[in-house]
């Protein structure tokens, strides 16, 4: 097992892949996983699970499926996907619903998503998985590295090491989603980041009032 500590580490593996395996990129939505793709297709032959039981509503769900769809199309990238299936999610984070961003709550979600990008990783013979989430700076990426390890050792499928928002990745997925014209949310996706998006906003109006 390599396990990968920095970004420029993770580079210099990049530079020294001979042949181009096959990835498993979780993706949480269209924008994050543009700066990815884009950095990653030449080293890697990828394809794009979708499981993101958190998102809400269905419709929300759906927009993001189908947006991240249209970008794949353009690269030639296959996109799989699995069931919606919410009650994952809400038993997965039992009991920690009011934490905040960057919480235990979060930490839960990250588990159940790579989770289940590890199994699918295993079942259909991957190279590697991995996910994009790491791209956005509300997300804790010593979390999705720490929990992605560790389902290396569970499942016996290697974890590419994720740290997507550094070299400006971030900055670079927003320049791409104007690029391409990509729907891009105003909050993470789960009921709770939806919920306190509109705090936040109605806190902002009556400041402003």
């Amino acid at each position: 097992m390599v396990v990968i500590e920095s970004y420029n580490d993770f580079l210099k593996f990049l530079d020294k892949l001979e042949y181009k395996p096959k990835l498993l990129l979780h993706a949480c939505c269209a924008p994050c996983s543009s700066h990815t793709i884009l950095l990653l297709k030449n080293y890697f032959d990828i394809s794009i699970f979708y499981s993101n039981d958190n998102i809400y509503p269905y419709s929300e769900y759906e927009l993001r499926l189908n947006e991240i769809i249209n970008f794949c199309n353009i690269f030639g990238i296959n996109v799989i996907y699995d069931d919606y299936n919410d009650e994952d999610y809400y038993n997965a984070i039992k009991g920690l619903e009011n934490l905040g961003e960057k919480s235990k709550r979060c930490y839960k979600c990250y588990e159940l998503r790579l989770n289940k990008c590890a199994i699918k990783c295993k079942e259909l013979g991957f190279d590697y998985f991995s996910t994009t989430l790491s791209i956005s700076p509300y997300k804790v990426e010593r979390w999705i590295n720490e929990i992605g390890y560790r389902l290396e050792e569970q499942y016996g499928v290697k974890y590419l090491y994720s740290n997507f928002k550094k070299g400006d990745g971030y900055k670079h997925s927003i320049e791409l989603s104007k690029e391409y014209g990509l729907y891009r949310q105003d909050y993470c996706g789960c009921k709770y980041s939806l919920e306190e998006r509109n705090c936040h906003d109605r806190a902002k109006e009556e400041n402003q009032g």
